[in-house]
Parts: structure tokens; C-alpha cells; sequence
């Protein structure tokens, strides 16, 4: 008799090695914090113990100025009275290169979100299924199965599955330290190139993104002069993700690879490509709009043809063109929106230094870098993981621990904010007002033993260390009657 194990065997021996492998990069916690919060979704009314969505980085605060437009413009759309007459024109075949209305409207906006400090050519307008896709495809362009691309750390986790799942190359990690604010050096970069050159890994270019996802702080002039001239001189590629380029506020500036390469001389411009989309800065992924921007020829024609794999609906296209051309709500949409990012940012700051929880210093994206370095029992991604499960299955808030996005020191969390409303948030920060004072309480003999015995902690937060060994306080229940934090027995914590 066949086993099952056998029976699972076979039936995986009848597909392909991509697709029973498991390079979509899903075992991940990453993506299991997703999962726990798609089994318990958080609503005020209906689930108000369900998991609160932390780890989505989307822009949901301007939903109403994009409402606001589409009502006012029932033209834009070929599915109303207004736009009918359009419908046959959209709906018949459309060739990869997209309508020129749709190209044209999203170089301009480009530029808008750079502070016209540059210009696009619509022609090098690439487009494709949102930037998942245009990152695959940008791979396929660039690289061989096997070849590499150097990408400084923390990255985002998606790269895992977006670059490396189908195509077959590698992603070399660039490592940046938490003690310079994660900054790339030109050191870890060297060191990077010569790890993969001796692990026989050829390197066929360099992925940053800036702004950065997940620290949220963007890239001055020198550093991506500095990053230009690296990868000239190595004559490899320089991929530009800026898909968060309208998501800075306060005092951070943004500027693209396309400004910088202006300045350099006889910078090969064959070399430099940029990734962009509308799902960030607009708040717009379901639209699945994804472009290609590339100043190598070559690179613009075999992408448009690849495009034909995941193009933007024409109807999308159109509606698109419409609402970006129209330069007093772009204008509006891009100023409120950095406005109301200021403002979350500021309510979730505020809140964690309150709590005396740190985060890096940074002013751009939808997320900030939470650091829980003194919440571990030991600095180990073993602990940081052991901390992660008790946020997501007791605290019920979905954060990323760093380890997932390659960060190599434990203990960093992307914590998302621009997904939720007002209320929700207040929530989210009094589960972790909760979750901390909790922690106090129980950790005070012990921080109180410290003092005495070396006489110079200063305060809870400068030695708390989670610690597991005293099971029975999630079995009697971790938080207090009056916590909107119920134990939750999908998980225990074990020492």
C-alpha cells in the first residue's frame, strides 16, 4: 500500500521544479504574520479581538480625494452613462506598448513626484503587473540563472519571490548596520561584490530602494553619486526601486536616480533603470500599475515585449491617463497625502516614545523601524521570532520582524501605518501600552535585583528581557480583565 508521504511525492514529481519548490519565498514569518491575520481580521464592531493589520504597507489615508474624483468624473470610466461611448475603442485589442495617453500621463506624474526636477520620455514608458512584475521582468532583462544582485539589508521580503522565483538568480545581501542608521557604505559594498565573486556568483548589478522599505529614510546626493559611480566603475547594473517617492513628509527630501545621473559625467546610462508604480504613492495596488523606466534602448524593447505576460487592462490605462492629467487633483491629492502621512507618523511616534519603545529616525514610506532590541531574552533571531509569535497571537498586532526582510540584528520590527484609520491605530497603541506594562511589572524583581547588585540601570527599559520560563502566565492569562487583549491559544510560548 502507498504511502501518503509517497502519494504527495509523486503527485509533486508531476509538476515542475518552480512551481513544487518553494522559492515563492511563502515560508517566511513575514507571511505567516499575514496568514494569522487573514484567520482573525481586526473590525472595531464584528472582531474588535482579531488581528490588527500592521504589516501592509498601503495608503489608505487619502481614499476619499481618489473617491471624491472618480464621482466628479464618471467620464473616466467606459462602465458608466458618461463613458460608453468609449467602450468599444478600449475594449478591442490593445498592442504592449500601451495607450500613449496612459504613458504620456504617467511620465509627467513621474516627474511631479520628483519635483520636476527631471524629465521622462514616454516612449521609455514600460508598463507592467504592478512592480512584482516589472522586478521579475526587469531580472529576466538583466540576468542569467545563477548570476547575482547585490542588495543592501534590511530589503524587502517580496524581493525574495519578485527576483529570484522564477528567474533563477541570486540575491546577494549588502549588510548595513543599525550604528551608522543602516546607511550603505562603500566598504559593505565591496565586501559584498568580493563574497559573491568567490562564491563563483557572477554579480550582474546592484537593487536599492529608495525611499527604503522597511526603514523609511531616503538617500542623500552623495550616496547615490556614490552608488552610480560604484556600479559604473564595475560595469555592472543599477536598478532604482522608487516606488515610494511621493511618501516623503516632514524634512526628508526625495531624490531619484534620474536627477543624480545628470551630475555625473559620462556616467553609461545603458546601466541605470528604475522601477516605479502607482500602488504606494497612490494608494493604488489593486490597479496593479507597474512600469519600467530604463535609458538602455535594448532594455526598452525586450520588456515591452515580455509586458504582453502581465500587461495594465486597457480600462485601467484610461482612467489612469484621465486622473493624472488632471493637474489640480494630482497637485492636491500628492500635498494632503504627505500632510496625513506626517500626521500618522507623528501619532504612532509619539505613542512608542511614550512607551520609551525606539525606532530609527526617519521621515518617508508607509511603515517605520521598530527597535525591540531590549525586549529579547537574548539577541538572537531564535528570541526575536519568540517575541514576534507573542505581538502577532497575543497582542494581535501583525509586525514584521526584521529577520524576515535579512536584517542581520535581531530585534528590529517593521511596523506599518498609513493602512488603518484613526481609531484603529489608538487601538493598535494601546494593546502595546498594555503588552509593555505587563512586561514591566513582571520584570521589576528582577530589574530591581540588577539595580542592587550593580547600581546603574536606570529604568525598565534599558534592561527588560522577555522572559519564558514561568509558563503558566499565558495559560492564567497574560494581560489584565480589562485588556482588550485576550491569551490566545494558537500559540505558548516556551523557553
Amino acid at each position: 500500500m502507498v504511502s501518503i508521504a509517497t502519494e504527495k511525492k509523486q503527485d509533486l514529481n508531476l509538476l515542475s521544479r518552480i512551481a513544487s519548490g518553494d522559492g515563492h519565498g511563502e515560508n517566511s514569518s513575514y507571511f505567516d504574520g499575514w496568514k494569522a491575520y487573514e484567520e482573525n481580521p481586526f473590525h472595531q464592531i464584528d472582531r474588535p479581538d482579531g488581528v490588527i493589520q500592521m504589516g501592509l504597507a498601503e495608503n489608505q489615508l487619502c481614499g476619499d480625494l481618489m473617491r471624491k474624483w472618480v464621482l466628479e468624473h464618471p467620464e473616466a470610466s467606459i462602465c458608466t452613462e458618461q463613458g460608453v461611448n468609449q467602450f468599444s475603442d478600449i475594449a478591442i485589442f490593445q498592442d504592449y506598448h500601451g495607450l500613449p495617453e496612459f504613458r504620456q500621463a504617467v511620465a509627467k506624474f513621474m516627474e511631479k513626484t520628483r519635483n520636476n526636477r527631471v524629465k521622462f520620455d514616454p516612449d521609455r514608458i514600460v508598463m507592467s503587473g504592478g512592480a512584482t512584475g516589472a522586478h521579475e521582468t526587469v531580472a529576466f532583462c538583466l540576468a542569467n540563472p545563477g548570476d547575482g544582485f547585490l542588495v543592501p539589508t534590511p530589503y524587502y521580503p517580496g524581493f525574495d519571490r519578485d527576483l529570484r522565483w522564477r528567474t533563477g538568480v541570486n540575491l546577494v545581501p549588502v549588510t548595513c548596520h543599525s550604528s551608522d542608521g543602516f546607511k550603505i557604505t562603500m566598504k559593505a559594498l565591496e565586501d559584498a561584490y568580493e563574497k559573491a565573486r568567490l562564491s563563483n556568483i557572477p554579480v550582474k548589478g546592484l537593487l536599492m530602494t529608495n525611499p527604503s522599505n522597511p526603514l523609511g529614510t531616503t538617500l542623500d546626493r552623495e550616496c547615490l553619486k556614490s552608488l552610480v559611480n560604484f556600479t559604473n566603475e564595475k560595469r555592472i547594473h543599477l536598478i532604482a526601486d522608487e516606488i515610494y517617492a511621493a511618501t516623503t513628509f516632514g524634512q526628508s527630501e526625495f531624490i531619484s536616480v534620474a536627477e543624480v545621473i545628470e551630475e555625473i559625467e559620462d556616467c553609461n546610462r545603458d546601466l541605470i533603470h528604475i522601477v516605479y508604480s502607482l500602488s504606494k504613492d497612490m494608494g493604488l495596488p489593486g490597479f496593479r500599475v507597474g512600469i519600467i523606466y530604463s535609458y538602455n534602448d535594448r532594455v526598452v524593447q525586450i520588456a515591452r515585449k515580455m509586458s504582453s505576460f502581465g500587461l495594465v487592462s486597457s480600462q485601467t490605462q484610461r482612467l489612469i491617463a484621465k486622473m493624472l492629467s488632471d493637474e489640480d487633483f494630482v497637485e492636491e491629492f500628492i500635498r494632503e497625502s504627505k500632510l496625513r502621512l506626517a500626521a500618522r507618523h507623528k501619532e504612532l511616534t509619539t505613542g512608542l516614545d511614550g512607551l520609551g519603545i525606539g525606532w530609527l529616525k526617519a521621515e518617508a514610506g508607509l511603515f517605520l523601524w521598530m527597535d525591540l532590541r531590549n525586549l529579547l531574552k537574548t539577541a538572537t533571531f531564535d528570541s526575536e521570532t519568540e517575541l514576534w509569535r507573542v505581538i502577532v497571537h497575543q497582542v494581535k498586532l501583525n509586525v514584521s520582524p526584521g529577520g524576515s526582510f535579512h536584517c542581520h540584528e535581531p530585534g528590529w520590527f517593521r511596523v506599518c501605518f498609513a493602512n488603518m484609520d484613526h481609531k484603529t491605530m489608538e487601538t493598535a497603541l494601546e494593546r502595546i501600552r498594555v503588552f509593555t506594562s505587563q512586561l514591566e511589572e513582571e520584570t521589576k524583581p528582577v530589574a530591581a535585583a540588577t539595580m542592587m547588585a550593580k547600581k546603574k540601570k536606570k529604568c525598565w527599559q534599558s534592561n527588560l528581557r522577555l522572559s519564558f520560563s514561568d509558563k503558566r502566565r499565558f495559560d492564567d492569562g497574560f494581560f489584565s480583565p480589562h485588556s482588550p487583549v485576550t491569551p490566545s491559544p494558537l500559540v505558548r510560548a516556551q523557553t
